[in-house]
């Protein structure tokens, strides 16, 4: 017979396994977990997603899930609801709209042959930390400008966010309180960490530039605690979830027969004489675009995000009362064998527009950088495909990355090897690949 915590050793010791093993033998639109005292339910049916991220805040919101995140970030966009969220989310929309953004993707571009040519020195390449290192530079160019941070800030932010994302995970779903020890040692890196991101924050208001969004959130009249808040939570949110897709994005263009080439291929056919990708030729490059969809479906950044139950309401026939919690969860959905042919495959002739395809959310509360976070990892492929090959991948195939905030890709190595004139010229004649496979409305 179940109990209130049955399902909750299972959860905490492999999270990623558990809800999609239960997830996809399912019967009903909302599966109930037994995770504690208070009631949880898993959300299976796809449709059900948009209506509930569309509710009224007054029956559904942002509950003690996402508000466990106040004490890394604060109270920015991210853990606010109500007039407050529009205020906070209104000038950064503005500031990450696609045009305002394709103005720095020659930025961008300069940035990735950068750190590309640095990179390539040492060889063997650790991807997790490669990918984390260019997400990180590209998100910044993107909310202050090139050259705010510092080496010495990057890392620092780096090192705030690993020393705090266990911590904030296991907190999550956490139903016994820690010991006192444990519990002091936790508040401690904690308040190290945010004291040391609150340290970048004030570098990156002193030296960005006028155009940038820490500009704009100063013109609306947010104070000081505000900014650091949300900008806390752009750098952290941006810079986490570009970088564990950036590793995935970089291990399946190493091991897919031919696709290295024919994204080189497409590079080449979107760049102008001086050799710079043309910013508005982006939307028709689709077999980058499609490539990086397929790495979102299967590693989606933000693997689970929840809503909470204010009154009493009735979803899908079922009367839920109030402090109940709804997890919709894309890892889940994105590997549900009722959505997608060979869910486990990494395959570009799928159907991107299903409700079954979220990763990053859905309907108004969706990621408000998603348009910046799919030019970021377009601009990766196209770029690095250009000028590398990658080769040599240290596991294969990949290991099931953690589930932690984000998902946390585990370590894989590979090589990095330039690309000489002759063979970019070859890539350029055979770009068959990128025509076969770029079938946004087939099946799933």
């Amino acid at each position: 017979m179940k109990h209130w915590f049955s399902d909750l050793n299972a959860f905490r010791r492999d999270p990623l396994s558990f809800v999609v093993e239960r997830g996809s033998s399912a019967a009903g639109p909302l599966l109930p977990l037994a995770l504690g005292p208070r009631k949880v339910f898993l959300v299976i049916d796809p449709e059900l997603v948009k209506p509930l991220l569309k509710a009224e805040e007054a029956d559904l919101d942002k509950g003690r899930f996402v508000h466990k995140l106040r004490d890394v970030v604060g109270r920015s966009s991210l853990t606010v609801s109500g007039e407050e969220h529009r205020r906070r989310r209104g000038p950064v929309n503005a500031q990450l709209s696609r045009g305002h953004v394709e103005q720095l993707v020659p930025m961008m571009a300069a940035e990735i042959r950068r750190v590309a040519a640095q990179i390539v020195r040492h060889n063997p390449v650790q991807v997790d930390t490669v990918a984390a290192q260019l997400a990180l530079k590209l998100v910044c160019i993107a909310l202050f400008g090139h050259g705010v941070l510092s080496p010495q800030d990057e890392q620092a932010l780096v090192m705030a966010v690993r020393s705090v994302e266990d911590d904030v995970a296991d907190e999550m779903f956490r139903v016994l309180p820690l010991t006192p020890w444990a519990s002091y040692a936790r508040r401690r890196r904690r308040n190290l960490a945010r004291r040391s991101m609150s340290v970048v924050v004030q570098h990156a208001r002193k030296n960005a530039n006028d155009a940038s969004i820490l500009k704009a959130l100063e013109r609306v009249g947010f104070d000081d605690e505000a900014i650091r808040d949300e900008v806390l939570t752009m750098l952290l949110a941006g810079h986490h979830t570009t970088g564990s897709a950036a590793a995935w994005l970089l291990y399946h263009l190493a091991v897919e027969p031919g696709l290295m080439d024919a994204v080189a291929a497409e590079a080449l056919a979107i760049t102008d004489a001086h050799g710079e990708i043309r910013p508005q030729s982006l939307k028709s490059a689709p077999l980058s675009l499609t490539v990086v969809r397929e790495v979102l479906r299967l590693y989606p950044s933000i693997w689970w995000f929840s809503r909470e139950v204010q009154r009493p309401v009735t979803i899908a026939g079922q009367r839920l009362s109030r402090g109940a919690t709804l997890i919709v969860c894309p890892w889940q959905l994105h590997r549900d064998p009722r959505h997608w042919t060979e869910p486990h495959r990494f395959k570009l002739d799928r159907n991107y527009t299903s409700r079954a395809y979220l990763p990053f959310g859905a309907g108004p509360r969706a990621c408000v950088g998603m348009g910046v976070a799919m030019m970021e990892l377009q601009l990766l492929a196209l770029e690095l495909a250009s000028a590398y090959q990658l080769s040599n991948v240290s596991v294969q195939p990949g290991p099931k990355p953690r589930a932690a905030v984000t998902l946390v890709p585990p370590q894989i190595s590979m090589q990095f090897t330039i690309r000489d004139r002759a063979a970019r010229r070859e890539t350029a004649a055979e770009p068959e690949l990128a025509v076969a496979t770029t079938n946004q409305g087939g099946p799933p």
